[in-house]
């Protein structure tokens, strides 16, 4: 064996068969598994399935998707109240209360 051969041909059990041991980081992103259940409307289960997305970023990376999130929440809310309804009824305006 030259002096060059990498040291996992000269460990016993190294190899492509065994997986590298890794330690456990606390600081890694790992998954919440929180269940999402879709709602059926589509704006809000698209930012549901955006919350995914923080089961794969560090903790310092959640803040830019929750703010994503809320802003296309409060953005299907805004789009409720804009949205035409019945017409006003023609005539003069009720008189307030006395």
């Amino acid at each position: 064996m030259s002096e060059s051969a990498s040291e996992e041909e000269s460990v016993p059990g190294a190899g492509a068969e065994h997986a590298p041991v890794t330690e456990y980081d606390p600081a890694a992103p790992a998954p919440l598994n929180v269940p999402r259940t879709p709602t059926g409307n589509a704006e809000v289960d698209a930012g549901l399935e955006r919350l995914a997305d923080t089961d794969h970023l560090a903790t310092d990376g959640h803040l830019e998707v929750y703010e994503d999130v809320h802003r296309g929440l409060r953005d299907a809310l805004t789009a409720l109240d804009a949205r035409p309804g019945p017409p006003a009824p023609a005539g003069r305006p009720a008189a307030a209360p006395r």
